[in-house]
């Protein structure tokens, strides 16, 4: 049961063109009593540029378990308190979610002001496979530890969507072309909606070849879109889908007969039911 009391509204912030933010969003920053914010002087720029004036209180990695107890308080007290990030959709890769949980688990409304997100912004200019995707953040940062996720990662046939600091898109195009082969298709998306916006395109090991060479490739904010692995299908065991279709025709019509022992082998119906037909035995894979 939800407390009468404040209420925590988790707000979306633009990720470079400031046009993205909603009329909602400028409206729900205004009226709020406090901003938590991860960086306050971030959030103080933008709020200057809509001619806004709010209290800010810090809420990020370092602090935001100590900050939480005062949050939670100030809500008690009917405080409408504004979560935002850097840029972007709150938690996505960002601080906060010990403050939403928190919240909820005492009673408080939460609510969503969505807008801007880099992931899935990036999805859909990417040109792949937009579903299913895993969207992993950011990778580990030593690279042992890294490489040891990319290989976890590799036989996922969803997208693969990540963040990437510049001094790493080299260092990670590279292990990822290794872990995932370099003709695995990538997205690599930069500096999405800003002045300098850039969409790099091609294999991992084409895109690792031109951030070696071009300079500005390893600038700003970076978006990783990575194309899922091809899924693998299981082998039939030949003498099991034999079997399985001359029980079932002890009971079944053909054609009925052929779709269980698909179902039930990982047959195509096509080769249960050529062989409920003919009798012949199934190839070998």
């Amino acid at each position: 049961m939800l407390k009468r009391a404040g209420r925590l509204e988790v707000i979306a912030t633009p990720i470079g063109h400031l046009g993205d933010l909603s009329a909602r969003a400028r409206e729900r920053l205004a009226a709020a009593d406090v901003i938590a914010a991860e960086d306050t002087r971030r959030t103080l720029a933008l709020l200057q540029s809509l001619g806004l004036a709010r209290p800010l209180i810090s809420l990020h990695e370092h602090n935001e378990t100590q900050r939480v107890a005062e949050l939670l308080d100030r809500l008690e007290q009917g405080a409408v308190i504004a979560l935002v990030s850097d840029a972007g959709t709150p938690l996505l890769s960002d601080p906060g979610s010990e403050l939403v949980r928190r919240a909820a688990e005492a009673g408080f409304e939460i609510t969503s002001i969505p807008g801007p997100s880099a992931i899935i912004a990036a999805l859909s200019i990417a040109g792949l496979p937009a579903q299913p995707f895993c969207f992993e953040g950011f990778l580990p940062a030593h690279p042992s530890e890294r490489r040891a996720r990319l290989k976890q990662l590799a036989s996922d046939t969803r997208t693969l969507v990540l963040f990437e600091a510049p001094h790493r898109i080299l260092a990670t195009l590279d292990d990822l072309a290794a872990a995932f082969g370099a003709a695995r298709r990538a997205v690599v998306a930069r500096e999405l909606t800003k002045l300098h916006e850039t969409i790099y395109r091609g294999t991992l090991e084409e895109l690792a070849r031109r951030a070696a060479c071009e300079e500005n490739f390893q600038r700003g904010e970076l978006t990783i879109v990575v194309q899922g692995a091809e899924p693998i299908s299981p082998a039939v065991d030949p003498q099991l889908l034999r079997r399985t279709v001359e029980l079932l025709l002890r009971e079944l019509p053909p054609g009925k007969a052929a779709s269980l022992a698909a179902q039930l082998t990982g047959a195509t119906r096509s080769e249960a039911y050529e062989l409920a037909l003919n009798g012949k035995r199934p190839q070998s894979s």
